[in-house]
């Protein structure tokens, strides 16, 4: 049976998103992965209420920045979260994007070297260590979970890096268990992150088949085929507009990218977004979403299987979780 899990960002209540993840615990789902979504909803709350409501289900940071957390407070907030539900927490780390970052004040200089730094200490922490590490970013001087009223365990939380860009998939191969890949990409990017991921798994003398690779995947499913292209062109435009190198990365034509550029500002209000999805065709939203009929989304995530996702992480949009939850349990490409 294939592998299956839920996305959720902040589309939901907060009680309604808990029920989502109890259904999708009850359909076999096997984890549930919750963002920091822009500056709406932060992940690691939810990641509780998940955690806290459900038996089973695995729950993962899909993905959680690196620049706002110093990271022995990540190794602390995972451990945590551990102790809530031992053996289902997974950390996915992202380089975050700009403009975001850069409007909180955050210059992010040298993702790469400042997440192998990060990686690497908070693996450390989390397995018990005592660490001192002086890095260009990371500065600990003598740092461990400083455990008081509960038994020292090493915590079994696989570090996960969520990747986009080709350096950053090398070093997701390299270093980490395993690599969140992202949305709205085409099933032929994933061919070329498979390479580069083997590229970073065979400088730590490994296969790139050791390494898990869950892919975000939106899912705009509906019996009406025109309904949910609908519900999935208003995403795919924002990201358009706004982390056009996801999109230039999978294919999308440098035309479309610059006419939807000057509609829409950040952060975009919903009429500039409504106007500019008027541009972007429907082949464009079936080239990098689930969208459709329930077989013309099963099909599609099968194709992102087949290049490399070894976990799709199911994006509903659209009013009807269930009917996306159904239509993948119990599914075998």
């Amino acid at each position: 049976m294939t592998r299956l899990a839920l996305y959720l960002q902040d589309a939901h209540p907060m009680r309604e998103a808990i029920e989502h993840v109890r259904y999708a615990e009850q359909r076999g789902f096997e984890a549930v992965w919750q963002a920091d979504s822009r500056l709406v909803r932060e992940a690691t709350v939810p990641m509780a209420a998940f955690a806290a409501s459900t038996d089973t289900i695995a729950v993962g940071s899909g993905v959680i920045d690196i620049w706002t957390r110093n990271p022995a407070r990540l190794a602390s907030v995972f451990s945590t979260l551990d102790d809530l539900a031992p053996g289902r927490i997974l950390c996915g780390l992202g380089a975050w994007w700009d403009p975001l970052a850069a409007k909180v004040g955050i210059e992010r200089r040298r993702p790469l070297r400042v997440m192998r730094e990060v990686v690497t200490v908070v693996r450390a922490l989390l397995a018990n260590e005592t660490v001192t590490f002086h890095g260009d970013y990371v500065h600990l001087d003598g740092v461990e979970l400083d455990y008081v009223h509960q038994p020292r365990r090493p915590k079994d939380v696989p570090i996960y890096i969520g990747a986009t860009g080709m350096k950053m998939m090398e070093l997701a191969g390299e270093i980490a268990d395993g690599v969140v890949l992202n949305y709205l990409v085409s099933p032929d990017y994933n061919a070329r992150a498979m390479e580069h991921l083997a590229v970073g798994a065979a400088r730590a003398g490994r296969d790139v088949d050791d390494l898990d690779r869950p892919q975000l995947v939106v899912c705009s499913v509906d019996e009406d085929r025109g309904r949910a292209l609908d519900g999935a062109r208003l995403l795919v435009t924002q990201y358009l507009g706004q982390q056009p190198h996801i999109m230039e990365a999978s294919g999308v034509p440098r035309s479309l990218l610059d006419e939807v550029g000057r509609v829409l500002t950040w952060p975009a209000t919903h009429e500039q977004v409504v106007e500019a999805s008027r541009l972007v065709p429907d082949e464009i939203v079936q080239m990098i979403c689930a969208a459709g009929t329930p077989d013309e989304c099963r099909a599609k995530v099968a194709e992102y299987m087949r290049d490399g996702c070894t976990c799709p992480i199911l994006y509903p949009l659209g009013p009807d979780v269930r009917l996306m939850i159904d239509t993948f349990a119990g599914w075998s490409p």
